[in-house]
């Protein structure tokens, strides 16, 4: 299905979607467009939606580690493929806690880069969501002098760096 048409009723269903659900739970709280997590593609058409949740005394929605956050992502992703028709990722974000958080851990993977590289000894972090874990690799892609990787299984898969020229035997 072609976005570049409907991207703003996208928008506004999976806006509308949000704010049932926060009236349902007693929540007071506005949800505006989030640029950071809002994505286009090079023809214009939408690859992502971002909606961050403005208010006070949200924590609840973000839950530990940011777990509720992704299970009311996950609810209104499935309410939204159902109304529209479409698949399209909703990316939903309380109070800038996911955007804090993707800079925090593009910060942490360029210290772990250059610890890397002066090393010469891969580094394990500690287990990741599939959504931290992407930020890394991203973060490290153009990286001249170390890769990533992912390893583990299910909620033990973490990010190894390591050099791009180990130390040969």
């Amino acid at each position: 299905m072609n976005m570049s048409g409907n991207s703003s009723e996208i928008y506004d269903a999976a806006k509308q979607v949000l704010e049932e659900l926060l009236a349902l739970m007693d929540l007071k709280g506005a949800v505006l467009p989030s640029d950071e997590f809002t994505v286009s593609d090079e023809n214009g058409e939408l690859s992502s939606v971002g909606l961050n949740i403005e208010g006070e005394d949200l924590g609840i929605l973000i839950g530990r580690r940011g777990q509720t956050m992704v299970s009311l992502q996950y609810i209104v992703r499935i309410i939204m493929s159902q109304k529209m028709e479409v698949n399209i990722p909703i990316v939903l974000d309380v109070e800038g806690y996911k955007q804090r958080r993707c800079e925090g851990l593009r910060m942490l993977a360029n210290r772990l880069a250059e610890q890397v590289k002066t090393r010469k000894t891969p580094f394990a972090m500690e287990p990741l969501p599939a959504f931290e874990r992407r930020i890394i690799h991203l973060a490290l892609a153009d990286h001249p002098d170390v890769i990533t990787e992912s390893t583990g299984v299910g909620d033990a898969r973490k990010v190894v760096i390591t050099p791009k020229t180990l130390p040969e035997n």
